[in-house]
């Protein structure tokens, strides 16, 4: 495994050599170190570590998998003055993420409502491929929502103003340029605000299954038995075509720079750049998209549970537990050898964590430290977790951001069939409303790692700290 040096219980390093600027440490574990031998996720890894600008390491998370460029389940940070930014370090779905919805209703609340329930989310949350939203709006519209963000749903009537409250940067990336994003990236995605898509995406109703931290639960307002809504999307096509317009903007440049091309979909350019200026403007203004289109799908969640229980939504207690961001660049402030250094951090299939008390977070979240949502397969469930210390120490804040992919979408359909995947969900009492069966089986249990083995070295390092693991109860898919 090129070196792949075990340097305690769940952390590995391959240490520098040849081209490489600065080692590639992976969180690992004996259960998850076979998948490494699948794929070329280690090999894009150690394609990071030879990046300019590039600071203290490469980092592998345990859902590691290969991607486009970089690999899924890794973070690189780069100095802001020398560093570069890579679209393909970011991904095509710009502000994929998880978002939670509480409520106050516990399994017994909702078990005879849950066929009723799932029906109305399938028609009210269209998912699959070219899914198109219930609400359409206009490419001015769709403008606004880009430069706005959450603030945009708040006034059109599409979010409370507490939600903002309740998500990663509060919604809002001000460094937005709408003014770099295309008029056919605006195109593809005004037609799709409040869609799931296809893929990985997916609403799921779960019920809380264990309790790890009862004061850390009782702080998040999670307890035993309740009903929550997970959901995962992110910026649709117009996020997909934000990241090919700048890697065909940026690739020709990168001879210019005199940046080397390790394979051809590497592409990097100095922040500095002019292009990487217009990258990170049009990323922004996508990922304000994303916030907003999460946004529109929690608007048409809370009227869903509302018109099934006849109860306004407030009385539920649909409020959002947390918004996390799994596929973005941003910069933030670290300490590297003693000195406070603004860096570019690059999270592709990588959440957020930051502990309590970060100067990121405010009101109750500084103090009990930012919800991790990490979600598994849609049979085997997902935790909850809280940020640590030492994530900012060993990762710049980040940890896994899902199971991770174990099997690809193509083997998958040629191993599992929907008859298989159906009986599965039925034996464990799971709902499953799935717009494509083929899309089904990309995405069966047995595609994934073992959520349970990539929180192991999480857990182990001390990145995060349980709070609940969740069941699923109803799954909606593309």
């Amino acid at each position: 495994m090129m070196n792949l040096q075990k340097i305690s219980d769940f952390k590995y390093v391959v240490p520098k050599t040849g081209e490489m600027r600065v080692p590639a440490i992976v969180y690992s574990s004996p259960n998850l170190l076979p998948f490494l031998n699948k794929d070329i996720a280690l090999s894009q890894l150690i394609n990071v570590a030879t990046l300019q600008g590039i600071v203290s390491y490469a980092i592998g998370m345990p859902d590691l998998h290969q991607g486009y460029a970089f690999p899924i389940g890794g973070v690189a940070a780069f100095d802001a003055q020398d560093g570069v930014v890579s679209p393909g370090g970011v991904g095509f779905d710009i502000n994929c993420g998880v978002r939670v919805i509480k409520t106050n209703l516990r399994y017994d609340d909702i078990k005879n409502s849950l066929e009723e329930l799932g029906k109305l989310l399938f028609k009210n949350v269209p998912s699959g491929v070219g899914s198109l939203g219930i609400e359409r709006f206009s490419g001015k519209e769709t403008i606004q929502v880009m430069k706005l963000g959450i603030g945009w749903a708040i006034e059109k009537g599409f979010a409370e103003r507490l939600d903002k409250d309740s998500i990663e940067d509060y919604g809002r990336l001000e460094n937005a340029e709408p003014d770099f994003v295309s008029k056919k990236a605006i195109d593809r995605g005004r037609e799709e605000l409040g869609t799931l898509g296809a893929g990985n995406h997916f609403l799921e109703i779960d019920v809380v299954e264990k309790v790890f931290d009862a004061s850390l639960a009782s702080s998040f307002g999670l307890f035993p038995g309740q009903i929550l809504v997970w959901m995962h999307t992110g910026s649709r096509g117009l996020g997909h075509q934000v990241a090919t317009d700048y890697l065909n903007i940026m690739r020709p440049k990168m001879e210019q720079y005199k940046i080397p091309l390790p394979e051809k979909d590497f592409v990097s350019l100095p922040i500095r750049a002019a292009e990487s200026q217009m990258y990170l403007g049009a990323m922004a203004a996508a990922a304000n998209f994303a916030w907003v289109n999460r946004q529109l799908i929690t608007y048409f969640v809370r009227k869903s549970f509302a018109q099934v229980f006849k109860t306004p939504f407030e009385k539920l207690g649909m409020e959002i537990l947390y918004d996390v961001s799994h596929n973005i660049a941003k910069f933030e402030t670290y300490n590297v050898h003693g000195h406070e250094v603004l860096l570019l951090v690059h999270r592709k299939g990588a959440t957020r964590a930051f502990p309590k008390g970060h100067s990121a977070l405010k009101g109750r979240f500084k103090e009990i430290g930012q919800p991790v949502l990490l979600p598994g397969d849609m049979r085997r469930g997902s935790y909850i977790l809280v940020g640590s210390d030492k994530s900012l120490k060993q990762t710049f804040g980040s940890v896994a951001h899902g199971a991770g992919r174990m099997i690809s979408r193509s083997s998958a359909v040629k191993q599992i069939s929907f008859e298989h995947i159906k009986s599965e969900m039925d034996s464990n009492k799971i709902l499953l409303f799935a717009a494509d069966k083929l899309v089904a089986r990309e995405e069966a249990p047995e595609a994934y790692k073992n959520v349970d083995d990539v929180i192991e070295p999480i857990i182990g390092e001390e990145l995060a700290s349980l709070v609940v693991k969740t069941k699923p109860l109803l799954v909606v898919k593309g």
